[in-house]
């Protein structure tokens, strides 16, 4: 997995972690690695829930970590997932909301605001800290998630990681526009999608022809 190097109160940039091998040291990176194992409780659609790994196999999920609830940037993210929660679903995609917080503070922050009022999809609790330090996005000395986005795909493999420094609030439609990206590159081997493609757009078919000539 990846450690957060901090430079300042910002992300730098994201740091292979090394693991201790017979040969010496090797890394593991995040992309195409699978889902750690973990359970959690969960706030959705009024009810408490379980949820553990095994969801997030056997379709495409989104798992968006944020710092807190009650706070300021992570409403306005959270509504934009729930405003465009529609897409993410006609592209078979769930969307699971985590941050340390618990299921009871979801229900209330759910209850009480208006922006977080509108989801409908899955906000887990991770009290324990254990799944933000599975997907390496817990900062240790302030026991929250930094804005950490992970899709996954249906075999459980991580596709597509982004991560961002506390101040900076992301953006759905570019999240849909990617996973549509990770979508098509998963249902046509051989083929690429180049700098900002969007669903309908040509691709690349990478090959020695092709090498210089771009």
């Amino acid at each position: 997995m990846f450690a957060n190097e901090r430079i300042g109160d910002g992300l730098a940039k994201i740091l292979p972690i090394k693991f201790s091998t017979t040969d010496g040291e090797s890394t593991m990176p995040i992309i195409n690695s699978q889902v750690k194992p973990f359970k959690a409780t969960a706030f959705k659609n009024g009810a408490f829930v379980e949820v553990s790994d095994a969801d997030l196999k056997g379709k495409w999920s989104v798992v968006f970590f944020y710092p807190a609830d009650f706070t300021f940037v992570c409403p306005t993210e959270l509504e934009d997932l729930a405003d465009n929660y529609a897409e993410f679903q006609k592209l078979g995609v769930e969307i699971y909301s985590v941050s340390t917080d618990t299921h009871f503070a979801h229900a209330a922050w759910h209850n009480t605001s208006p922006a977080i009022g509108k989801i409908q999809y899955t906000m887990i609790g991770d009290p324990t800290l254990t799944i933000s330090r599975n997907f390496d996005v817990l900062i240790e000395e302030a026991g929250l998630a930094d804005r950490g986005t992970f899709v996954i795909n249906p075999e459980g493999q991580i596709k597509i990681v982004e991560i961002n420094d506390g101040g900076v609030g992301r953006d759905a439609s570019e999240l849909l526009r990617k996973i549509k990206a990770a979508q098509y590159v998963a249902a046509h081997p051989g083929e690429v999608c180049p700098a900002k493609w969007k669903e309908g757009e040509a691709t690349l078919a990478p090959s020695l022809d092709l090498v210089g000539k771009i």
